[in-house]
């Protein structure tokens, strides 16, 4: 089998309720995860693109997150709605959806002014 092109992390952290930080899911399941697996079938990609359940990525503020590697390219506020958008325009068409990519100052970095 060759190697992934791409590698999709989909965050499924979810906290306690009153924790000092958001959580990118609230009972740990994502429709977004499931959102972007169907995609990538739909789309032809099963073999090529690997959608990952991920742990905390320590971007809370902008949950819920999403990274794509091998580009690093990291996604804030991302929506299942969103999911057509990242697959066709950035897995298929190699273009990063902009409108939802986070700023380089804020991804991993304590000094980001959505922290609180």
């Amino acid at each position: 089998m060759p190697v992934f092109e791409h590698h999709v992390f989909v965050c499924h952290n979810a906290r306690p309720e009153g924790a000092p930080r958001p959580s990118c899911t609230t009972d740990g399941k994502s429709d977004l995860f499931t959102e972007l697996q169907q995609r990538v079938k739909a789309a032809g990609l099963g073999g090529r693109v690997r959608i990952n359940k991920s742990g905390c990525l320590d971007q809370c503020e902008h949950g819920p997150t999403v990274v794509v590697y091998p580009e690093g390219v990291w996604y804030g506020g991302v929506q299942p709605e969103d999911a057509a958008e990242i697959v066709e325009q950035h897995l298929v068409g190699g273009r990063p959806v902009e409108r939802l990519r986070m700023a380089e100052e804020c991804v991993n970095t304590k000094s980001c002014p959505h922290r609180g």
